[in-house]
């Protein structure tokens, strides 16, 4: 359960007033005082979130948000950023108070909820003090205080969940029995001892369906590939090693990256292939937002920003102005981008990464990924993307 990567559970996000309970409650399903309560409204101020097993869903990411009624300056901020956790909410919970009407506000947020297609329960807390009555299709009785009710909750969420799908990175490209060979340079930007999530992916997708992987570094690939004894069904490499790669590659093999099997997986790859092609119609000035879904500590070698552009300089001979952004921070308005470079999104979730995509395709700003943009300035996009029926 603790292997799970955050970007592959299902997160439900409990929203509500302040002191509606949302905290109570999400301490009473997680039987965790995650969240800090008190009789104080607006003791939550910024988002909390545990991973944990949540039967009969799985794996799951609970997230407790601030009130989105909070006031004032600070408040503000609070409110826009727990309106951000939409962006990445499986399911929502609604947490309102038994003992009052539904305010105009928890109606906005249905509204919300609607909107973005996500579905929701509403949970009408503090009915140890308040009497019940028949609960709507959404609805469901709760009692953080006296611990009743949570069972139904959980009941509701259940109902929500779709059958778990198989995340298709490699399973239909190499079959059991055959081995995929992957490229895995390591330079100062490699974390030291591990590997990043989609290598680890892959592999793991690899050997679960009895497919062998064999993993090595692009300064050994050459002689690796020339010490098989049988040509692999698929080379996944590195996109900061793609060109190299591919140079030493027979054309009768098959090539890909990680970032675009990530693409793919995340459901956003013949968007991402069209967008690369406004590469080449980069001009000075052009702002590029790069964004990164991890927030690790950047090095001096850092893909995200200092090779990829370089690369986007080299291949247009202009000087196009680059931003950059981090984690789940995403700009509100995208008109003054001309492209958008987006990482694979590993950690992510897909709803996140279709959020932005389809914020970019609305405002009509091009949006690619990492693997993508590499593999169109290398002039290898359509050998490695071609193995792709859809």
């Amino acid at each position: 359960m603790n292997s799970t990567p955050s970007a592959n559970r299902i997160h439900i996000g409990f929203f509500g007033l302040r002191n509606a309970g949302k905290s109570s409650l999400v301490n009473r399903i997680t039987n965790q005082e995650l969240s800090v309560v008190s009789g104080i409204a607006g003791t939550t101020t910024d988002p909390v979130q545990k991973a944990m097993e949540l039967l009969p869903l799985g794996s799951v990411l609970i997230i407790d948000t601030p009130g989105f009624d909070d006031e004032g300056e600070l408040g503000e901020k609070r409110v826009k950023k727990t309106k951000q956790i939409l962006a990445r909410t499986d399911i929502a919970v609604l947490v309102t108070d038994a003992t009052k009407e539904m305010s105009k506000a928890e109606k906005e947020m249905l509204k919300l909820f609607e909107a973005k297609s996500i579905p929701y329960v509403i949970a009408k807390n503090k009915t140890d003090i308040a009497a019940q009555s028949t609960s709507g299709k959404n609805e469901v009785f709760v009692s953080a205080l006296l611990g009743t009710g949570i069972e139904e909750l959980k009941q509701k969420l259940a109902a929500f969940a779709s059958p778990a799908q198989e995340l298709r990175l490699t399973s239909d490209l190499v079959k059991q029995g055959e081995t995929a060979l992957l490229v895995v340079p390591i330079d100062k930007s490699a974390p030291k001892g591990r590997l990043i999530l989609p290598q680890q992916q892959v592999i793991r997708d690899l050997l679960d369906h009895g497919a062998t992987a064999i993993v090595t570094r692009d300064d050994t690939y050459e002689a690796t590939l020339a010490a098989l004894s049988e040509k692999p069904a698929l080379v996944i490499c590195d996109s900061q090693v793609f060109g190299k790669v591919s140079e030493q590659t027979p054309s009768d093999i098959r090539l890909t990256s990680f970032s675009i099997l990530m693409a793919r997986m995340k459901g956003f790859l013949h968007t991402a292939i069209k967008g690369a092609e406004t590469i080449a119609k980069i001009t000075d000035n052009d702002k590029i937002l790069i964004c990164e879904g991890c927030t690790h500590h950047r090095q001096c070698e850092d893909i995200g920003t200092v090779k990829l552009p370089n690369m986007i300089r080299k291949f247009t001979l202009a000087n196009p102005q680059f931003e950059f952004t981090s984690g789940h921070g995403f700009p509100d308005d995208l008109s003054p981008y001309r492209l958008i470079i987006h990482c694979g999104g590993c950690m992510i979730t897909e709803k996140e990464v279709q959020y932005r995509m389809n914020m970019a395709i609305d405002e009509g700003v091009p949006f690619t990924n990492y693997g993508t943009a590499i593999a169109f300035m290398q002039g290898i996009l359509k050998r490695s993307t071609e193995m792709f029926e859809d």
